[in-house]
């Protein structure tokens, strides 16, 4: 029952990160129709982008404590891309620069939206795996 338990919560974790990215996109989305003004949009954004990087170091170290390491070592280039970004200050959307930066910023979501779906497919395959092996 404990594996199934990492699992659900590795699978939170992993839906929560899929939501967050979404939103991004969405916000992204109403800049470029011009919806809302550069100003909300990016405090909207970096409102967003830190809670995204704790939880995929959370994600990461969950994986790797419920003994989960295959997943651990898939989540690593996006953990030390965001760890990347962090150190070099290019991880907040600059008010001023919105305009010229948002087909870059939206294909960087778009990329990080796919590296989760497909993370997502290879963790629902492990999880149904693990479910139906009854040698626990």
């Amino acid at each position: 029952m404990g594996n199934l338990f990492g699992w659900l919560v590795t699978f939170f974790l992993l839906i929560t990160l899929l939501a967050i990215i979404s939103y991004q996109l969405m916000c992204f989305a109403d800049l470029e129709f011009d919806y809302i003004n550069p100003y909300d949009s990016a405090a909207r954004i970096n409102m967003v982008v830190m809670p995204e990087f704790v939880i995929q170091a959370v994600f990461c170290l969950v994986s790797l404590m419920t003994g989960h390491s295959f997943m651990c070592f898939l989540s690593l280039p996006y953990l030390y891309y965001n760890f990347r970004s962090y150190k070099r200050r290019r991880h907040l959307i600059d008010v001023a620069e919105i305009y010229n930066q948002l087909n870059w910023e939206k294909k960087q979501r778009l990329m990080k939206l796919g590296y989760l779906i497909i993370l997502l497919v290879i963790f629902i395959f492990w999880l149904l795996w693990t479910v139906g092996n009854d040698d626990y």
